[in-house]
């Protein structure tokens, strides 16, 4: 039994190692604005910055060939793709020169559409755009106008021992035997556990912030991760007794052996991560078709199994991704209901006396502090 569960601890760390590449799906703060000036020269050729695993060539399995495909089906060639592990990375990248095209998570577009790095989309021109889920599709439309095309996207738990503990939420974060995700977006998710925010934790005050950052200033031991594997080995030596993790984690370790539950939770939050398209592109006819080509069912199919993520259009789900979609419950709008997608704070906040409403600068400062100690 013990050289099973080795055995399946092991394909585990294997299959999240092989997994998401947006280890921080939530982008950091950007630097200052970069020229608009477009990579593509008007020659069918396209440069993208992405997420590792997001868009593959072959490289890795021919049955994961996103770019080859593409560029057969439609004549459109990709001069360069950078991929990027973490979200810092991204933003470090996509300040250093110009892309045609970006998969932006929540934070970076906000910032993006903000100082006008990127344009607006027809969806007119995307197949399939209407396909994607409208919720998903609201949160990259600012002022009616459409910034992104949604890909894919994900929610976070608690899961938790319960041979050790009790699983209660606000536990989870005054724990020192604690696994939370390296990123300021987790202050929303302690907003949450602390009663702060209402039912956006992601719209606070300076004194909800507060009070959020004062129940993650409970625990100094607590560990946090960006590489999923060591939630495999803090699990397996006992070394957790709660981690945050997405619903995929979640059924990798229970697969592996893990007896591990999911902490109740009324509300949870979420992100999401949505194609757009550069401000200075000149020539967007290739653009188009990569947008239509990743919103294709087969496309996030395929993405959604080799990521560990959940599509943005339900038609996906079929096949071998019915497993990733049941585990987020894509087309469950009761289950659903319960995420609180991400926005770059302050989001919809209104000014208050109690503070204010800090913007994401100040989250990464005060988290920084946290993640530091």
């Amino acid at each position: 039994m013990h050289r099973r569960r080795t055995f399946g601890l092991a394909l585990a760390a294997t299959a999240l190692a092989a997994g998401t590449g947006a280890a921080s799906p939530t982008p950091l703060p950007t630097s200052s604005p970069t020229p608009t000036a477009s990579a593509t020269q008007s020659d069918g050729t396209l440069q993208i910055l992405t997420y590792r695993g997001y868009a593959e060539g072959g490289g890795v399995s021919p049955r994961f060939n996103w770019i080859g495909d593409f560029e057969k089906e439609t004549g459109c060639r990709i001069a360069k793709i950078d991929t990027v592990q973490t979200a810092e990375e991204m933003i470090a990248q996509f300040g250093s020169r110009p892309y045609d095209l970006v998969s932006a998570g929540p934070a970076l577009a906000g910032d993006l559409v903000a100082t006008k790095r990127v344009q607006p989309i027809d969806p007119a021109k995307v197949d399939g755009y209407e396909d994607l889920d409208k919720r998903l599709r609201d949160l990259t439309t600012v002022s009616g106008k459409v910034y992104g095309v949604p890909y894919l996207w994900g929610y976070h738990e608690f899961v938790y021992d319960p041979a050790r503990v009790r699983g209660e939420l606000k536990e989870a974060f005054s724990s020192g035997r604690a696994a939370l995700r390296n990123s300021p977006m987790t202050i929303a998710d302690a907003a949450l556990a602390a009663g702060e925010g209402g039912d956006d934790p992601f719209a606070l005050t300076g004194g909800q912030l507060d009070g959020a950052v004062k129940l993650l200033e409970g625990a100094r031991e607590r560990t946090y991760w960006t590489n999923p594997i060591e939630l495999v080995k803090g699990f397996a030596t006992g070394s957790l007794d709660y981690a945050q993790v997405t619903p995929y984690y979640r059924v990798l370790l229970q697969d592996a052996g893990q007896r591990i539950a999911t902490v109740p939770a009324r509300r949870v939050t979420g992100w999401a991560d949505s194609w757009m398209l550069g401000a200075g592109v000149p020539d967007t006819t290739c653009a188009y078709r990569w947008l239509s080509w990743m919103s294709a069912p087969g496309t996030q199919r395929d993405a959604a199994v080799w990521v560990g993520l959940a599509p943005a259009g339900a038609k996906a789900c079929k096949g071998r991704a019915r497993e990733v979609c049941r585990a987020y419950g894509v087309g469950d709008a009761k289950r659903l209901s319960r995420v609180a997608f991400a926005e770059r704070p302050p989001a919809d906040c209104e000014e208050a006396q109690d503070g204010g409403c800090p913007g994401y600068d100040v989250w990464a400062g005060r988290w920084s502090k946290l993640a530091t100690k």
